[in-house]
């Protein structure tokens, strides 16, 4: 079976952050984030570290099964059935 890989992003002005993690790497990257805030060559802060933080336990708090990787309309959405 193939681990689901979450991606989360930040755009700081000419500096890309991609953090890449499955389930099993969370706490880890969270401790990445914590060392790329106090790294005062970056322009990663202890906010962009907080607001990540954040995205990452919220998103770990949602079940995979309720959780759609996808939005898609269905066919019959917006078709009245008789």
């Amino acid at each position: 079976m193939a681990q689901d890989i979450n991606v989360l992003a930040l755009v700081k002005g000419a500096e890309r952050y991609v953090f890449l993690y499955n389930d099993a790497s969370r706490a880890a990257t969270l401790r990445v984030l914590g060392r790329y805030a106090s790294n005062p060559d970056l322009s990663f802060s202890w906010y962009d570290a907080a607001v990540l933080s954040q995205k990452i336990r919220q998103e770990s708090q949602q079940a995979p099964a309720t959780r759609p990787r996808f939005s898609l309309p269905l066919p019959t959405d917006g078709e009245e059935t008789s």
